[in-house]
């Protein structure tokens, strides 16, 4: 499956009788899946389909779903009230003796108010349920759009996160490398601080000393920290190279990355481990940044 960003904007518009319909998709970051939707009065209707399409084909991020729709008002139609011309044509015979009987012109017809009404054409049943069936095709395409958009941005995205990854790898080797955790450095380190103490100090206890000198050196270790590295490493590759819905696993690693970092900082007894642990830092800042942007 392909990685996908969370930013995305899509638009698709069409005709469909005397109606033209627009749809304007945009999606940005988000934890979760939340759309704001926005429909022409008299489409509410097709709210329960549209959010159905939505969240079967996203699983996060802010969206906002909006329909315009115009309908060409030129048309109109003539309806003749029948009830009223029956009314005037009744009229005409009753005072035919009465009155010139010359023949009833359609001009004079059309100027008696209420014999013939001009309004807005009405599209039939059939017509409307072809144009909803129009518009959620519109909306279809469009989310195909969004979709291809966000799939665009996120196989970039999977390039730059391989690169922060390989980055990280890169400094972990650098830790594990660093000559400061040699067993024969540590010994070394180690026996010219406990003899820095015992120089003309008498009071303390030579075998105490070095056992906790020994046990000071087990918990400055960083081989557990470094082992947990390299297994966030591998996951994390594994992760972009599976793709789909990865951005909440990825940002988990992110937090486990940080920590291992953080430890390796605190527990360094050299300069060169200590600068590389802060860098390690930074890069997993500019990981975890953009993660932030993954479905």
């Amino acid at each position: 499956m392909a990685l996908q960003s969370m930013t995305g904007f899509a638009r698709r518009e069409g005709t469909s009788g005397r109606s033209r319909w627009a749809w304007e998709l945009r999606s940005v970051n988000g934890k979760g899946l939340d759309f704001r939707l926005r429909l022409p009065p008299g489409l509410e209707r097709l709210e329960t389909d549209v959010r159905k399409l939505i969240t079967d084909r996203f699983s996060r991020g802010n969206l906002q779903v909006g329909l315009s729709l115009s309908v060409d008002e030129s048309r109109v139609e003539a309806v003749v009230n029948q009830d009223a011309l029956a009314t005037v044509l009744a009229l005409r015979g009753q005072l035919a003796g009465v009155v010139d009987p010359a023949p009833l012109r359609l001009d004079t017809l059309l100027a008696i108010r209420g014999i013939v009404e001009f309004k807005e054409a009405e599209e039939s049943e059939e017509a409307l349920t072809a144009r909803d069936s129009e518009i959620m095709a519109g909306l279809e395409a469009a989310l195909g759009d969004l979709s291809d958009m966000r799939c665009a941005e996120g196989q970039a995205l999977g390039k730059i996160l391989l690169g922060h990854v390989g980055v990280i790898e890169t400094l972990t080797a650098t830790v594990e490398n660093d000559p400061s955790r040699s067993p024969q450095e540590i010994a070394a380190r180690l026996a010219a601080q406990v003899a820095m103490l015992l120089d003309g100090t008498s009071g303390l206890d030579r075998d105490r000393l070095h056992a906790e000198a020994a046990l000071i050196a087990t918990r400055a270790d960083l081989r557990e920290e470094i082992d947990r590295l390299k297994a966030h490493v591998t996951a994390a590759r594994d992760l972009i190279a599976k793709g789909g819905p990865i951005g909440r696993k990825l940002d988990f690693l992110a937090q486990e990355f940080n920590r291992e970092s953080n430890t390796i900082c605190s527990k360094s007894n050299a300069a060169a481990v200590t600068a590389a642990g802060i860098e390690l830092k930074v890069v997993i800042d500019q990981f975890r940044e953009q993660v932030q942007n993954l479905e």
